[in-house]
């Protein structure tokens, strides 16, 4: 059997501040819930709505912090990640959770008014946007 492949890349905009905590060993970790939003025919009506889709993110190591850092309610990012799948067992009964680990992040639009700066010096920075990969 081959390889396969797990790609993602979301545009969308945080709903939150993100979360950034701490693992036992000292690496930062931070999460955040971007939205995704695409319009769609309703059928019987012909109208126009808007369907929004949620989807928790994960920056690990130096993403985590610039994520932390640079990252508000409402900013516009350009995410590539991989899709993990968590499972765990409450009360005998399975839960799952699909998020995606970030791999690179791209800030488009920032969620104040200050424009992202370059928070290591390898970083690539555009007239409007930030980008950074995971090393």
């Amino acid at each position: 059997m081959g390889q396969g492949v797990n790609k993602v890349i979301l545009i969308g905009n945080l709903g939150q501040d993100p979360e950034t905590r701490f693992m036992p060993n000292g690496n930062p970790v931070t999460t955040c819930s971007i939205a995704t939003s695409k319009t769609i025919k309703d059928k019987k009506t012909g109208e126009a709505i808007e369907r929004t889709e949620w989807h928790r993110v994960v920056f690990l190591h130096r993403l985590a912090d610039i994520a932390g850092k640079y990252l508000k309610q409402g900013s516009q990012i350009y995410v590539e990640g991989e899709l993990h799948t968590k499972q765990w067992e409450r009360d005998g009964q399975k839960h799952y959770s699909t998020e995606v680990i970030a791999g690179e992040l791209e800030i488009l639009v920032t969620g104040s008014t200050a424009e992202p700066s370059d928070p290591v010096g390898n970083m690539t920075q555009t007239t409007k946007t930030t980008k950074v990969k995971h090393t």
